[in-house]
């Protein structure tokens, strides 16, 4: 393959991201060189990080240039490679992002295996969205059995992991989600205790019914209005990791209204919260645990996941906008490739 079909980011957007953002061009591929491995890409994953990166403010990450392929993880087949740990045919974890087609080191690629687990959960439930659900909510949340734990975006990738986690731990999971499709998934399929959704008109008064005893974890990962109507429900020392805030990832300025950080600092201070936001990467020393316990949770019907898969790469910025208003319903994935 000398070529690959590739979506850059052709402007930075302001508010939504619209088509003009991003151009689709077929360009030649890189000569591969000594360890280099070329790449058919299977599975694009689809996250919020990624708007993130379409901005020039100051980040954990340095944000995509004007004209770069538009980042993500991807699960790939290897059509040829010139390092001797993989072979034609294998399937592999990397970073291609938006593309066909790919060269890529070796070295920073991991071998999966078909036989174990379908290839795309490398890309949700046991990968960087599971583990993000795994870390988080040990090592900052630290739910205790008999706790509350609620998680916003409940359906999602992460969220869905951090309550059955939760539940794995002994804690009472309570789900925030949009929409009675996505409330009853997450009571019914994924075992919550609670299901609530964030659209009611009532949702307030249905958070508070269903947190009786208070709030010990909140796993943030909308901010807006669910965080305002989460706050005041928090018990004293409860914990909040901060993995996203996906309600603001498209605003252009504050909200209106006056400045309610004294207020928030407050209550961060009477009831003595520990917030603390995280990036996933951080706890990469945790990996081989969460990869035998995900995997055994998985297994034993402790943890189930759900996939939304879109076909075609040319369909990717407008999935990628439905992202980040909840469109999808479950782990976002670009099928790319067969």
């Amino acid at each position: 393959m000398t070529t690959t079909t590739r979506i850059v980011l052709a402007s930075r957007p302001t508010g939504e991201p619209c088509d003009e953002n991003f151009r689709t061009e077929t360009v030649d591929l890189p000569v591969p060189g000594p360890g280099d491995a070329v790449l058919e890409t299977l599975y694009l994953s689809l996250d919020p990080y990624m708007r993130g990166r379409m901005s020039t403010a100051k980040s954990y990450a340095d944000p995509v240039e004007i004209g770069q392929t538009m980042v993500g993880g991807t699960v790939s087949r290897v059509l040829s490679s010139d390092d001797r740990s993989l072979a034609e045919g294998d399937i592999v974890l990397g970073y291609a992002g938006w593309q066909s087609h790919s060269v890529e080191p070796a070295k920073g690629l991991i071998k999966l295996d078909p036989t174990r687990a379908p290839v795309s959960t490398a890309l949700g439930v046991l990968g960087m969205p599971g583990f993000t659900a795994y870390a988080g909510l040990l090592t900052i949340g630290q739910p205790k059995p008999g706790e509350t734990v609620v998680v916003a975006a409940a359906s999602g990738p992460v969220g869905s992991a951090v309550g059955q986690i939760a539940k794995v731990k002994g804690a009472r999971a309570v789900g925030i989600a949009g929409g009675p499709d996505k409330v009853a998934f997450v009571k019914d399929e994924l075992g919550f205790d609670e299901a609530i959704d964030h659209r009611a008109p009532d949702f307030k008064e249905q958070l508070a019914a269903a947190t009786p005893s208070g709030i010990d974890v909140y796993f943030e990962n909308v901010g807006g209005a669910v965080w305002d109507a989460v706050l005041p429900r928090m018990n004293t020392y409860g914990r909040v990791p901060v993995c996203g805030l996906i309600a603001n990832y498209n605003l252009t300025e504050l909200p209106p209204g006056p400045d309610r950080s004294a207020a928030l600092m407050r209550q961060i201070l009477t009831r003595q919260l520990t917030v603390r936001g995280f990036i996933q990467g951080q706890f990469g020393s945790q990996m081989r645990d969460f990869l035998r316990d995900m995997s055994g949770w998985i297994a034993d019907g402790s943890v189930v996941y759900r996939e939304d898969v879109v076909d075609g790469l040319e369909n990717t910025p407008e999935a990628f906008r439905g992202l980040l208003i909840g469109k999808n319903f479950g782990k976002l994935l670009i099928k790319v490739a067969d």
